[in-house]
């Protein structure tokens, strides 16, 4: 494939897309909509291939479950499409406007980044919901997603050109990189005079080597070692609950839960207890002495290891530590967190607000599951990725981290003397 002929391509249709009418946009992701469910056999026969192939080539069982497509997710995808259509459209949107002495009205309104490029693994899913975000906002976007879920992709990028065809818009509005080898992303990561910004979306290794090689402007999204506070005065049901949905409603994503720290006076009586509903899932627990001591000496609770406590399992696995305040717990997240999202059980005032203030996350969560990082879960549509740096935007990107600004000023004849 020509790589640079597919980038210039997308660069040549950002001017056309970026002044799109949100009436037109909007048409054109209900027809997407349409088109995956009427599509959906193809999709998931290539799926099925894709899903074959990780199979044979002894794919985790949490990375499986992200490259799976069902009936039910295609429709997700399509529900994913209308929600971010339903949303109010930031392009064009005067943030600021004031008048200065001279008489010069300066304001800002927010305007689309361009061509965005997206690297991912094994999530087709992504395929959809890069493309409905980054088109209501006017961008064009390139996607590379990983070998793992080429066919899932192609067939999805085809559908979308297609009712991007159907509706007279540019179809070059999305692009696919077929060619998955490590030499043509990393030839992509180069390509600064057509892309403007790259997101990379995938596990800690794709993250490094797009930050460390490309020349592009990148928003990094993060992996997610998530941690579970458990404070002295903890509703211990409460904790279990949230404890099981975050770790094992589904092991392979970025908002899990990989970590739990548990205050030490209440060990010995929490410990059997959320050891028994974790058992339910066959959950390992990698705990510290401690937690050893109160353990049920189950089989799934086994000693951990100074790796484990920085460790993203995307498994059915979890570290276990005690602490003897929340501070201690404070400063072991911030020491180990990916800043991501971080959780604490408490029925405490204080020791909740001082989570929240100085745990250093995109996300901080009092009383709640720490798998509500998502952008549907924050009423966005859909998200791009979690950002987890402190540029541009950070956590769940939505329409509005997909955009910039420019400065709009109104004169009538002002020089400047």
């Amino acid at each position: 494939m020509d790589l640079t002929k597919l980038c210039q391509e997308a660069k040549e249709a950002k001017q056309e897309i970026g002044i799109l009418s949100t009436d037109k946009k909007n048409e054109v992701l209900h027809c997407v909509a349409d088109k995956l469910w009427e599509k959906r056999q193809d999709i998931m026969d290539a799926n099925a291939i894709d899903m074959d192939a990780g199979r044979k080539n002894n794919m985790p069982k949490g990375i499986l479950d992200r490259l799976l497509l069902t009936e039910e997710r295609i429709r997700d995808m399509g529900d994913g499409l209308r929600e971010v259509a339903a949303l109010d459209d930031p392009v064009g949107e005067v943030i600021s406007m004031k008048k200065r002495p001279n008489g010069l009205m300066i304001g800002q309104k927010r305007v689309p980044l361009g061509v965005i490029g997206i690297i991912y693994e094994s999530r087709p899913n992504v395929t959809s919901d890069a493309f409905g975000l980054c088109f209501k906002t006017g961008n064009v976007v390139i996607l590379r997603g990983g070998k793992d879920s080429i066919h899932s992709n192609e067939v999805i990028v085809n559908v979308i050109r297609g009712a991007l065809r159907e509706c007279h818009v540019r179809e070059t509005a999305v692009s696919l990189i077929t060619d998955t080898s490590h030499e043509t992303a990393a030839e992509f990561m180069k390509m600064n005079g057509y892309v403007d910004v790259l997101i990379p979306r995938g596990g800690a290794g794709l993250i490094r080597t797009v930050l460390e090689n490309s020349t592009i402007p990148v928003i990094e999204t993060g992996t997610g070692n998530c941690h579970i506070y458990v404070d002295e005065s903890a509703d211990f049901t409460m904790a279990c609950d949230i404890i099981m949905n975050a770790k094992t409603q589904r092991i392979g994503v970025c908002n899990a839960c990989e970590s739990l720290l548990v205050h030490k006076n209440i060990i010995e009586d929490f410990i059997p207890m959320v050891e028994k509903r974790l058992a339910e899932k066959q959950v390992e627990i990698r705990a510290d002495e401690e937690i050893l001591k109160a353990s049920l000496n189950n089989a799934h609770v086994i000693p951990a290891t100074e790796e484990d406590w920085g460790k993203e399992y995307l498994d059915y696995k979890i570290s276990a530590k005690s602490v003897s305040s929340v501070d201690e717990a404070i400063a072991h997240i911030n020491r180990y967190n990916t800043g991501h999202s971080e959780a604490i059980i408490t029925n405490n005032y204080t020791n909740a607000q001082r989570f929240l203030n100085e745990v250093d996350a995109a996300a901080v969560y009092v009383n709640a599951s720490t798998r509500f990082t998502d952008g549907f879960e924050f009423g966005f549509g859909a998200e791009i990725g979690i950002s987890t740096q402190k540029l541009h935007a950070r956590g769940p990107m939505g329409l509005l981290a997909l955009t910039s600004s420019k400065y709009i000023i109104y004169g009538d004849g002002q020089i400047r003397q």
